[in-house]
């Protein structure tokens, strides 16, 4: 009886819209999207060297992915609206460390920044799969979209011009949208997420739910979507710059370039009504295949390279509709009572294709130049193509009738 004052911070007071989460998407969009650009200009800066900055980079994301897997864990010991401040809290240490202009604070500062993406990913996932019903889950991932459109299409340019114009100025801007995407939080009082019998019994151990994670093929083909898409983005901000200036086509092309395709998350919902005509599998599929092609053109047409570039931004334009569509299976598979655990997985894409483009990338460079990259992207989009093949014909299709059981499943 003396406890049950105990519940009432956990329950929101008003029921969180999907504009809601798309407004906290758009704050952290505003605060990568300055970091993109600027932190790697920084970290070269610090370290002085592509290598040492490629050992940073590398040492951050695989402390990312372990955080990252914990928060499931943390968020049994913590409640989850303070490990969402966390994330935000992170976001700032990480921007302090990077003023500094100390080579160790500096790569602390990349640290801090992965760990801050992967805390606030888990969480706003877990909240979104919480209260938005699963058939709005489309309207959600394209709302989101949207409201990030400007902070990825102007972010990475602005970052760039305000460290030119100022060494710490990209840092306390990013600072700046860090704290209001936090007061922002608070304000929409999102509490602990809906608490789905998850006091009973002790906390699990990260490798139980990994385990729970792998005896489902349909979330680890989510995930494994989810990691080639971000591969493919990884490929396209990173490697496609370097090709132009090795073609002599200058450094400018592959930021403008990025910006343009950015600019296309504000056709988000055009896409999802595109992909609602038909079910989620078409779309997706549909959108592998392309993207696919697009970066197997690049390869093939590499001596030309205006036209190459031309091949990776067409191929960039299925990457943005992957970005609408492509969480989908993942989000419309996982079980009301592992929403947390499972978000946790799903964030571990973002650091799995951080780990793995790289180390593919120079693998390919070993036997092949740099346009074999393209390929090789094109061979794993490819594979992710025929893997999307085996999802269930109808999923994300409406349904007749819906039972309280049958709505939590596929």
């Amino acid at each position: 009886m003396a406890l049950t004052h105990h519940s009432l911070p956990l329950v929101p007071a008003r029921a969180p819209k999907v504009q809601h989460f798309a407004l906290l998407a758009g704050l952290e969009a505003a605060v990568r999207g300055v970091l993109i650009s600027s932190m790697p200009l920084t970290v070269y800066t610090a370290l002085g060297s592509a290598e040492a900055t490629s050992a940073a980079y590398f040492v951050a994301g695989i402390v990312a992915l372990v955080w990252g897997l914990m928060v499931p864990w943390a968020t049994r010991k913590v409640p989850r609206r303070w490990m969402y401040s966390t994330g935000c809290c992170l976001y700032l240490i990480g921007m302090a460390l990077a003023i500094s202009g100390v080579p160790q604070l500096t790569v602390l500062a990349v640290i801090c920044n992965g760990m801050a993406t992967a805390t606030t990913f888990v969480c706003f996932n877990a909240y979104v799969l919480d209260y938005i019903a699963r058939e709005d889950l489309g309207r959600s991932q394209s709302m989101q979209m949207v409201f990030a459109a400007t902070p990825w299409a102007v972010g990475p340019m602005t970052g760039v011009w305000l460290h030119h114009l100022w060494a710490p100025a990209p840092f306390l801007v990013a600072g700046a949208f860090a704290l209001t995407l936090l007061t922002v939080f608070w304000v929409l009082r999102l509490g602990n997420g809906k608490q789905i019998a998850r006091a009973r019994g002790p906390a699990l151990n990260p490798l139980a739910y990994l385990g729970r994670f792998f005896a489902q093929p349909r979330l680890v083909a989510g995930w494994l979507f989810a990691v080639m898409r971000s591969c493919g983005w990884w490929v396209y901000v990173v490697y496609l710059p370097i090709f132009c200036i090795e073609a002599g086509l200058g450094d400018k092309v592959g930021g403008t370039a990025l910006s343009i395709t950015n600019a296309l998350l504000f056709a988000a919902p055009f896409m999802l009504r595109l992909a609602r005509r038909s079910s989620v599998r078409i779309s997706v599929r549909m959108a592998f295949g392309l993207c696919s092609a697009g970066f197997f053109a690049a390869s093939l047409f590499s001596p030309l390279p205006w036209i190459t570039v031309g091949c990776v931004m067409a191929a960039s334009v299925f990457l943005v509709m992957l970005d609408v569509v492509g969480g989908l299976p993942f989000l419309m598979a996982v079980k009301p009572s592992e929403r947390t655990e499972m978000s946790a997985v799903y964030s571990s894409f973002r650091d799995v294709s951080g780990i793995l483009t790289p180390g593919a990338a120079w693998a390919v460079l070993l036997v092949a130049p740099l346009p074999g990259i393209f390929a090789a992207a094109g061979l794993g989009l490819g594979a992710a193509f025929v893997v999307a093949g085996w999802l269930h014909p109808r999923l994300g299709s409406a349904r007749p009738s819906r039972g309280g059981a049958a709505q939590a499943q596929t």
